[in-house]
């Protein structure tokens, strides 16, 4: 029986990690890489020329004299943390398949709960923020669900307060197999909201196959086909080939977040199940995840605590 050439390919170990990243000075060497791909480029007049100051880890520019940092201007802005500790958390969360908690990352990295919750929001945020900017093409499997339980004495079923609307969506490959996917928080099952999401995460032309949920006509007001196939109800459902990719995904993202987290704020479940898609999005190649997940950080803006802290935007 042949292997799963996904499941089995050689991966990215915690040998080659230290071998690369092992000190502080690989890790800044690599990240001026990432940062300025072609060389030095003053962030205020795009000169080339500078040097280093002895003092504190600055780089000056020789024309206009702006002093600019490794970390300015991205997602690791202001941090305290050794760039060799922002390193190894990135490796463990990319590669770790079913997810790793703030709790446990603050285990590994030997830092503060706090510290660790706010590494993790941050790289979260870049995964997100990435594939927000890489629609689904092709033959698109749509469908809706909630995340979350029902309140005590609350109302019940798909009214709840408590639970949270997503879509999740998964483009296939000519031969039907799973390409790329996408998870989104909306503000309800709405025409006017899938549309906006389908806006920003459906390329033109492509072909969304969704069970009867009325509001899923308004792709087609997205320059998309739609095929509207009626489900039914009940355990069956699931069963129906032509939404067995994203049946299989939803059951695997409630396991996935349910296994490796305690609890998720509806606030921030935008941000994990960015996390979640952007490892399956990038699994045929692990030994590029961190490399690829580094060129992006460096150019994803700046998150404080107080914005970390807010309710991540729908879509």
């Amino acid at each position: 029986m042949a292997k799963n050439k996904v499941q089995f390919q050689k991966g990215y170990s915690l040998i080659e990690l230290f071998k690369n990243y092992g000190s502080e000075e690989q890790c800044s060497a690599a990240l001026f890489n990432w940062k300025w791909p072609h060389g030095f480029q003053c962030p205020d007049c795009g000169s080339s020329k500078y040097c280093s100051l002895k003092s504190r880890k600055l780089y000056q520019c020789n024309h206009c004299h702006h002093q600019t940092s490794l970390t300015s201007n991205t997602i690791f802005a202001s941090t305290k943390l050794p760039l060799q500790t922002w390193f190894i958390a990135i490796y463990l969360i990319t590669q770790s398949k079913t997810g790793l908690s703030a709790l446990a990352l603050k285990r590994q990295i030997g830092v503060s709960y706090n510290t660790a919750w706010k590494v993790k929001q941050k790289i979260m945020q870049v995964m997100k923020e990435r594939d927000d900017t890489k629609p689904l093409s092709g033959i698109v499997q749509l469908d809706d669900v909630y995340w979350g339980g029902e309140q005590h004495g609350g109302k019940p079923g798909r009214g709840s307060s408590n639970k949270t609307p997503f879509v999740v969506a998964i483009s296939l490959t000519d031969d039907g197999q799973p390409l790329h996917m996408n998870m989104n928080v909306v503000n309800g099952f709405k025409t006017q909201e899938i549309k906006n999401w389908a806006d920003m995460h459906l390329s033109d032309g492509c072909t969304v196959v969704s069970d009867g949920l009325a509001c899923f006509r308004a792709v087609t007001k997205s320059h998309c086909a739609h095929v509207s196939l009626i489900t039914g109800g009940g355990a069956s459902c699931v069963e129906i080939e032509a939404f067995r990719w994203v049946n299989t995904m939803i059951g695997n993202v409630k396991m996935s977040l349910h296994g490796a987290y305690h609890s998720i704020s509806a606030e921030h479940l935008p941000r994990y199940l960015g996390e979640f898609c952007y490892r399956f999005n990038r699994r045929f190649n692990l030994t590029e995840l961190l490399p690829r997940f580094m060129s992006v950080a460096v150019r994803t803006p700046p998150m404080p605590y107080r914005l970390l802290k807010m309710a991540e935007p729908h879509g």
